[in-house]
């Protein structure tokens, strides 16, 4: 009968020093390293300083420092010396990345533990980073979990340096001193990252994509400057969850607001759960032994299957590129020290899943200081990340559209309606060359226009949430819908004669327009990219004379709601904004709602008749007199 040996025993018989330990590594081996801010700094520097005796060594690690020791030995002219394989479902474009292609391994997270467990990939050693033990013999994987358990649990070798500043999480993220090999004690700060830099199409990515999250959803977000920047526009939500791969210091913030209450996820409820944490050490003293903060690994984080468990789950992620049929290709993010890690399709599809999910992906219009569109023709040379059936929502500064369900057609315009501005007429062209747009529509100076979202407005009435917005050039079906169910004599009253059919070229100008000159407002019910067009509020603007012509339709089950006041409240302020003189009706006497409606607007209002019809007139500069207004 073997003798069973205490674990603190053990603990003293296995303390050595990193060159000891590492000497157990042998050339044409493959060593796993500890991920992201997790990466045991002391015995990595202690291995490349040992490179010299090493031939072929494949280093397997999840994220990658750029600036690390072993980066840079492996990035020197013809070394021989080491091969870093870095897991990478990505572009594979930026040049730090792209030095080293021929390394990256293609694969979802969710199945890199498989990977190793299966032995398919065998681990020869696993250099790792954890907490010290605790009474029991258990110490912490810490800020970084993810793949590096499996990596432990099926390494022929385990070197594990023992730091007393990695904070002990809870979770799946502990290893016993009984299950590792070697022991090296060596206390060093974690690594961190720098506060990201604020940039303004960032805010704006992140205040288009508030409305999208509601109070309760769960969350999953990656790392990067579009992700901080909505956490800052979360903080009216209330009870939000966190399933991600990530924990960042935004999430934290919002943590301490008490806007994340993990109380609605309808899985794992009350905790806040990730597979690693990537930030300042404000954030690591955060996690420290925090009851509602767990740790598991990325088959459990990253499964599709445990991610559509939770309520109303968002994925927040970054692109790269996406063509005008909806291809998506992503890669590391800009402002991250770390590349080489993409979880994006597993959560993709995991949040599709979900009861009330979404998979939203941000990315900024361009790139390469506004020289390229983010929004490309097609990705016949940068491979694809996401195929096209998975893509939901895309955002940029410029706008969110739904490409789900949506035709081919559909997604070129509304891609290229989110487009900056001055790509839109080359991506228009393409478009049609490839024959994903009607030959014979025509592009418009109105596709330029920047759509403005401080016009946007929910508004609850009679217990329906109606959101008011700018119209956009994917409305067109939508409009068309609005206008086939209306009756005849609201058709009259908008139209001024009987019309059966409502055209492309009949109607273009309700939703091609450069929200200047031209604007509509339209009431919608019902999810984005899926809303139902209830009221339709227009101006068109008269330069000769410098007045907005007003018109509107409210579909009948909607009307005496109050609805075609909000659009005119609406239209009248954007043609403040816009520096128009006031504003024009025209209308049939018989049209005794407009008039009413005309005659509630806070301005003089004058009448004259012409033929059969009337024109009202109002200027801004004249206000109506205390009096009348009572």
């Amino acid at each position: 009968m073997s003798k069973t040996t205490y674990w603190a025993d053990n603990y003293v018989q296995k303390l050595t020093s990193a060159e000891k330990a590492l000497r157990h590594i042998q050339p044409g081996q493959r060593v796993f390293i500890g991920s992201s801010c997790g990466e045991p700094q002391h015995l990595v520097k202690e291995l490349a300083d040992a490179s010299v005796r090493f031939t072929d060594l494949e280093i397997v690690r999840l994220l990658c420092i750029e600036s690390g020791p072993l980066t840079l030995v492996a990035n020197r002219s013809h070394s021989q010396q080491f091969n870093i394989r870095s897991f990478y479902l990505g572009s594979a474009s930026p040049s730090k990345i792209h030095r080293n292609k021929r390394f990256n391994t293609p694969i979802n997270l969710s199945q890199i533990p498989y990977l190793f467990k299966s032995r398919m990939m065998p681990i020869n050693a696993a250099l790792i980073q954890a907490s010290p033990p605790d009474d029991f013999g258990w110490m912490s994987l810490g800020v970084s979990v993810d793949i590096t358990l499996a990596a432990c649990e099926s390494a022929d070798i385990v070197i594990c340096q023992i730091n007393p500043n990695m904070p002990r999480v809870l979770g799946r993220s502990f290893i016993h001193v009984n299950d590792v090999d070697y022991i090296v004690e060596h206390e060093e700060d974690l690594l961190t990252i720098q506060p990201l830099p604020e940039l303004e199409t960032a805010n704006t990515i992140a205040k288009h994509l508030s409305r999208l999250i509601d109070d309760g959803s769960t969350l999953q977000t990656s790392l990067g400057v579009t992700s901080e920047a909505l956490m800052l526009c979360l903080s009216e939500k209330n009870d939000l969850g966190i399933h991600s791969q990530y924990l960042s210091d935004g999430l934290m913030r919002l943590f301490s607001m008490g806007v994340i209450t993990n109380k609605k996820k309808e899985f794992n409820d009350g905790k806040l759960v990730a597979g690693s944490a990537v930030g300042s050490n404000l954030l690591y003293e955060f996690i420290d032994d925090n009851p509602s903060i767990e740790f598991h690994p990325s088959d459990y984080i990253n499964n599709p299957s445990i991610i559509a468990r939770h309520n109303a789950m968002v994925s927040l992620n970054t692109a790269m590129a996406i063509d005008l049929t909806g291809q998506v290709a992503a890669d590391a993010l800009p402002y991250n020290n770390y590349t080489g890690i993409n979880g994006l399709l597993d959560f993709t599809r995991g949040a599709a899943m979900s009861k009330g999910g979404k998979s939203i992906l941000m990315m900024t219009s361009t790139s390469d200081h506004g020289r390229k569109s983010r929004i490309i023709p097609n990705l016949s040379d940068i491979a694809v990340v996401v195929p096209r059936g998975d893509v939901q929502f895309v955002a940029t500064e410029y706008g969110v559209v739904n490409l789900f369900g949506k035709t081919l057609q559909e997604r070129a315009m509304g891609l290229i309606s989110i487009a900056h501005p001055d790509f839109r007429d080359e991506l228009f062209s393409k478009a049609k060359e490839f024959n994903l747009i009607d030959i014979n529509r025509k592009i418009k100076q109105a596709i330029k226009g920047v759509y403005p979202l401080k016009y946007e407005e929910t508004i609850t009435i009679n217990g329906i949430a109606i959101m008011f917005r700018p119209a956009k050039p994917i409305d067109e079906r939508g409009v068309q819908e609005h206008y086939y169910t209306m009756n005849r004599g609201d058709i009259v009253s908008r139209f001024f004669h009987e019309k059966k059919s409502f055209v492309h070229d009949q109607i273009d100008t309700t939703f091609e327009i450069d929200y200047i000159n031209d604007l509509t407002i339209v009431a919608t019910i019902g999810e984005l990219g899926f809303e139902k067009i209830i009221a339709v509020g227009e101006y068109f603007r008269n330069s000769i004379i410098n007045m907005a012509e007003i018109a509107f339709s409210v579909s009948r089950e909607y009307q005496s709601m109050g609805i075609a006041q909000i659009l005119q409240r609406k239209l009248t302020r954007a043609a403040i904004d816009n520096d128009i003189k006031g504003l024009v009706a025209y209308t049939s006497p018989e049209n005794t709602g407009m008039i009413k409606l005309f005659q509630k607007l806070p301005y003089a209002i004058t009448s004259e008749k012409d033929n059969d019809m009337i024109i009202l007139n109002c200027l801004f500069s004249k206000p109506k007199e205390d009096k009348e207004k009572q």
